[in-house]
Order: structure tokens, then sequence, then C-alpha cells
């Protein structure tokens, strides 16, 4: 056998579906915020602290829990969201969800006055996960659509 006739072995490159690809980095992204809130809580001193309703001078009021809940409950809504929501709508609501993300991410940034590197590693990689959730639904594939002849030709 000549070198030209040697076989290669060639690793299958497998197309990801788009919807699969969002489900995926909501998927990612909710766990990264779940931990850096988790996590946050080893800090030393942040026991005492949230016991006293308050961390870093702002109360724990009903109306901040319930708009943290719905900040945490919308990228586990969106791992199945992703996949199930027709192209149009799925498309936009990545897009704009994406975005708010990525703007919790930066008021995140600059509204902790003792970041520790930790988090911030945190924050960056969610902000690159919400940029790339915006990306892949920004970039949505399409197909042409012909329009149907009366004889029912497809040609």
């Amino acid at each position: 056998m000549t070198s030209n006739e040697e076989s290669k072995t060639v690793f299958e490159d497998v197309k990801i579906n788009i919807k699969t690809k969002l489900s995926a980095l909501w998927a990612a992204f909710m766990f990264l915020y779940v931990y850096d809130v988790l996590l946050s809580l080893y800090e030393p001193g942040r026991i005492e602290e949230l016991m006293t309703g308050s961390i870093d001078g702002v109360e724990f009021t009903p109306e901040l829990l319930f708009g943290s809940a719905i900040l945490i409950t919308i990228p586990s809504l969106m791992v199945f969201l992703a996949l199930i929501l027709k192209p149009a709508v799925n498309r936009w609501v990545n897009i704009v969800l994406g975005i708010v993300y990525i703007l919790v991410n930066i008021t995140n940034v600059l509204s902790s006055p003792n970041l520790w590197a930790y988090l911030f590693v945190f924050y960056i990689i969610e902000g690159v996960l919400s940029a790339l959730i915006v990306w892949h639904a920004w970039r949505w594939p399409t197909l042409e659509r012909r329009p149907e002849s009366s004889s029912g030709d497809l040609n």
C-alpha cells in the first residue's frame, strides 16, 4: 500500500442544532449563576451579615427577593424553552434575555464594592455565555422558501 492509499481516521464533526446549542448555553449559565450565589455564602462573615437581613447595605425586601427569584428562574426555564419555542419567537426571546443578563452581569460587577476574584470569574464567564446566547440566536440559520407553483410542481 502506498502512502496515497493509506486510510486515515477522521473524527466526525456533527452539526449541532441551534436549539440544542442555546439550551446548553442556558444550562451552563444557570449552573454558574446558582453556584456564584452559593459560593458567596462561604465568604467570611457573609452568613452573619445575611442573618441581619442585608448584604453590603442592600436590605432584603419581599420585592428584592421576588426579583431575585425571577432572575434565577428565567435561565432554568430557558433550558427547556430554547428547545420547544418556534424559531421566530425563540430567536427573539434568546436575544432579549441574553442582553438582559449581559446588563445584569455588568450591574453586578459595577455594584459589588468588595468583589472577590472568584466572583469576578463567574461574572465574566456568565457574561460570555450571555453574549454567546445573543450571538447564536442572532445568527439563527435560515432557509430560503421558494414560492409554490399553482400546478404543484416543486421545481
